[in-house]
């Protein structure tokens, strides 16, 4: 058993076997997961656990690089999206309207961990990053001052 974190094996799983560029997709209740795709269910009932709940555990615990939501969450959803940049923030996150978003997750997401968000276009695409990513500019930025 695990001491603290993430208790969901599917979830632990899932974000240990990701790898940088890898897409998991944290989906409100009402998102269409595409057929074969990997799907683990937190969901309980409408509310919860919340896109907020699940995003502060998952970046606990995952690497992310970037993000992507639905340009539509800006007007639907202020309150969330509020609370979504503030947690990603200074990360690059990347709009594309519902229907767009929809389709690069279907062709991009690794998996989808189904919350029990109840509330408008409320879905958030992580993208995996590296634990390592200064330390490896900085041996580019060496290695480049000592090039022939």
């Amino acid at each position: 058993m695990r001491p603290n974190g993430i208790l969901h094996p599917g979830l632990v799983e899932l974000l240990t076997g990701a790898g940088h560029g890898d897409v998991i997709v944290l989906a409100d209740a009402g998102l269409k997961i595409p057929r074969g795709g990997l799907r683990i269910e937190l969901g309980l009932t409408s509310g919860i656990p919340s896109m907020i709940e699940v995003l502060d555990a998952v970046v606990r615990e995952f690497v992310v690089e970037s993000a992507i939501v639905a340009e539509e969450m800006s007007s639907w959803n202020v309150d969330l999206e509020r609370a979504v940049m503030d947690r990603l923030s200074p990360l690059d996150v990347r709009r594309l309207p519902h229907v767009a978003f929809a389709a690069e997750l279907e062709r991009t997401a690794l998996g989808y961990v189904c919350t029990g968000e109840c509330t408008a276009y409320a879905s958030v695409a992580l993208v995996g990053g590296v634990s390592y990513f200064e330390e490896a500019v900085a041996l580019y930025n060496e290695y480049e001052q000592h090039r022939p």
